[in-house]
């Protein structure tokens, strides 16, 4: 998930936000302010009700934000590293780059999030406790009670056994701790993401066909997002399982051709296109890559414009590739090849020198003969 937008570092940690919180924001408030807020305390001013609403729903991002703190934190001191956080629509993800090195690790990676929001939520409650025996049971109350209410809901419901959730994460440590098989433990982890992800989208439905309301479209569509995001993972488990222990420079194309960016899209459609079998070239500026232009970015350009349109202007840009040097490992690559569109990545030299390619071809063969490898019964000794 990117993020539209950066807030800057916490912890070390770059933060962003996408766009699509603002949606989820306005939606939280739109409904506290005209809804709940109102039929719970009448005789207020709306002013007071839309600042009650937008109050709440800042808090609840800070908290959210806090969550996914919680969770880079604790996987820097084990050795992870976090390329950043990013809160979205259904919440937020802190982007880790590698694997918890054992169930113990990804059990407190894991665990940390939904403790953190458990003790927001408890802080507001202890509040809103305070404040009814003061008698106090104004707006002020209101909000503290819907902030403490929903940090404990969503500590419980990430801690659901089912994957991506952080009770995925908690029933894969517990599983690879039992049979120490770490995909083992993810696709069933993932698999108990799709059926809790069915049984939303079922629940969700039936809601919604009952008359209960919209909110059960919502339902469904975390169901939806569930399915989606557990069938990934366990895609990534098995080929994470047959790529292990397989480097960068094991799979790519060494020194690929390459291009100038100063090229115009017709010299590069009429001298390259047909000359050379690949369907991405990077392009370089003294052996160092500066962009990458593929097939599928050349077709967009009008014939007419072909001309006058230079490659670079057309080529994923510099700060868009995704470098990797031979000695890494093709796992720790993998989840930052969604970071360009094209899916492709540069493999450089310690000074920056262009050394190869990686395509998702390159990838898919990768795994197939990962796979092989792994399916290979055990040798036995000869008998005598």
């Amino acid at each position: 998930m990117k993020a539209s937008f950066r807030l800057g570092r916490i912890a070390g940690v770059p933060v962003g936000v996408n766009w699509s919180v603002l949606v989820i924001f306005a939606l939280i408030a739109w409904g506290l302010a005209a809804n709940q807020f109102p039929r719970s305390y009448p005789d207020r001013s709306p002013v007071a009700y839309t600042l009650a609403g937008l109050a709440a729903a800042v808090v609840f991002f800070v908290g959210l934000l806090a969550h996914e703190v919680s969770h880079a934190v604790v996987a820097k001191r084990n050795g992870l590293t976090v390329d950043g956080i990013t809160l979205w629509l259904f919440g937020g993800v802190a982007e880790l780059k590698g694997e918890p090195r054992d169930p113990g690790a990804e059990l407190r990676i894991s665990g940390v999030g939904p403790l953190v929001s458990l003790l927001i939520g408890a802080f507001f409650g202890a509040i809103a406790v305070v404040l009814a025996l003061a008698g106090q049971g104004g707006l002020l109350l209101g909000v503290m009670a819907w902030l403490a209410g929903i940090n404990v809901l969503l500590a419980v419901f990430n801690v659901l056994p089912a994957a991506p959730l952080d009770g995925g994460r908690l029933l894969r440590a517990a599983v690879w701790k039992a049979t120490g098989d770490r995909t083992r433990a993810s696709v069933v982890a993932a698999r108990a993401g799709w059926v809790l992800g069915a049984l939303l989208i079922g629940l969700g439905l039936w809601q919604f066909l009952s008359g209960v309301g919209f909110g059960g479209l919502w339902l469904a569509l975390i169901g939806w997002f569930l399915i989606g995001a557990a069938g990934v993972e366990e895609r990534q488990a098995r080929a994470g399982s047959a790529l292990r222990g397989i480097r960068v420079g094991d799979v790519m194309t060494p020194q690929p051709q390459t291009a100038s960016a100063d090229m115009t899209v017709a010299d590069f459609v009429d001298h390259y296109l047909f000359a050379y079998r690949h369907s991405a070239l990077p392009l370089t500026a003294e052996g160092r890559p500066t962009g990458l232009v593929t097939l599928d970015r050349v077709r967009g350009v009008p014939a007419d414009r072909r001309a006058s349109t230079t490659l670079a202007e057309v080529a994923c840009r510099a700060d868009q590739l995704v470098l990797a040097q031979p000695g890494e490992q093709l796992n720790d690559l993998l989840p930052r090849l969604s970071e360009c569109a094209d899916g492709r990545a540069l493999v450089v030299t310690d000074n920056g020198q262009l050394a190869g390619i990686i395509s998702p071809s390159d990838i898919s063969r990768a795994v197939q003969r990962g796979s092989l490898r792994t399916n290979q019964p055990t040798p036995t000794a000869p008998p005598g």
